[in-house]
């Protein structure tokens, strides 16, 4: 599974390229090649994390049933399941934390 960066940009990209956060959301560069605002990215993640989810539980089940033909690749599956659960967790908390701070200023 790969997990783009969040805290960055890759090289050559720019803040407008980013869905949506520069000044006003682009139009997608091709059909169906990346979101082009924060609820799309959003959704394409969760997405990604409930297939990695999905994934892991075949694996473990494998293992657990004894046809796992892979049973290293089935561990490594199960603990990037994990990982990504993690992360998506930390993400969630910092998200919230942000949006209690911003409700909380005083303007």
């Amino acid at each position: 599974m790969i997990i783009p960066p969040i805290g960055g940009l890759g090289a050559g990209s720019s803040a407008a390229s980013v869905g949506g956060l520069g000044q006003g959301a682009q139009a997608g560069t091709a059909a169906g090649a990346e979101p082009t605002n924060f609820g799309g990215a959003l959704s394409e993640a969760i997405s990604s994390l409930e297939q990695t989810q999905q994934n892991a539980s075949g694996a473990a089940e494998g293992l657990a049933m004894g046809t796992a033909s892979d049973p290293e690749g089935a561990v490594v599956t199960v603990e990037d399941a994990q990982l990504a659960m993690q992360l998506a967790s930390q993400i969630r908390t910092k998200a919230t934390e942000a949006a209690q701070s911003i409700f909380q200023t005083q303007v």
